[in-house]
């Protein structure tokens, strides 16, 4: 397991890397956001910027979501997986802000998983990225690099995972710790091919190191 030293070395070396590491998924205001995250699970950050080009230009706030019905909100967002879900979810959602939280997206985590189809890690986004509130998200990427190099261990649950960057990376770096490692492992340490060969944290992270060895040894 790295010790804090290491893991500051560790995100230094990836902010070099990626130094306008940022959330990708195209919003104007928080409310874009959380529409934006509810609709990225299980989908890439490029198709969801897709539909949210034209989805955003009809839909502007809450109530414009609850003015449509459920199948023209599904045809608006077809292209997404789990289409049909995510509608309910942002017309349930849409509702709730306008009914419980006075038409704003509330900015709290515990407040923000009351939303239909809003997790932990949407609420972390949101929190983080709309109102500069020190969160950190575990992604499939964040995790799959906290593992990989050792900041965490492999058994871990996502919840742990977070758990342990928040205990060894201060706070006030939280927000650019989450996009550097999802930068990190959206286009370096990919899940299929990372880039071990050319990667300059290959000395200290043991997952490279036995993949270099065993390329070697073929």
């Amino acid at each position: 397991m790295l010790n804090k030293q290491q893991i500051s070395e560790v995100l230094n070396t990836m902010g070099d890397m990626f130094p306008d590491a940022h959330c990708e998924l195209n919003h104007k205001n928080p409310f874009e956001l959380v529409i934006a995250v509810a609709l990225s699970a299980q989908c890439t950050d490029v198709l969801v910027n897709k539909v949210t080009k034209t989805l955003f230009e009809k839909y502007k706030t809450p109530q414009d979501y609850l003015d449509v019905t459920l199948e023209e909100l599904q045809n608006d967002i077809r292209s997404i997986g789990l289409f049909r879900n995510k509608a309910k979810n942002i017309q349930k959602l849409s509702d709730m802000i306008l009914t419980e939280f006075n038409g704003e997206v509330p900015r709290t985590r515990d407040e923000l998983v009351k939303l239909p189809g809003v997790g932990r890690k949407t609420a972390n986004v949101v929190m983080s990225v709309a109102f500069n509130i020190p969160a950190i998200a575990v992604d499939t990427h964040v995790e799959r690099v906290s593992k990989r190099l050792g900041i965490c261990r492999w058994k871990d649950s996502v919840l742990e995972v977070e758990q342990t960057l928040m205990n060894k990376v201060p706070k006030e770096e939280w927000g650019v710790t989450h996009h550097r490692l999802i930068f990190f492992g959206r286009y370096h340490c990919k899940a299929q091919r990372p880039g071990c060969e050319t990667c300059p944290l290959l000395d200290i992270c043991r997952e490279g190191k036995k993949r270099m060895k065993v390329k070697k040894a073929v």
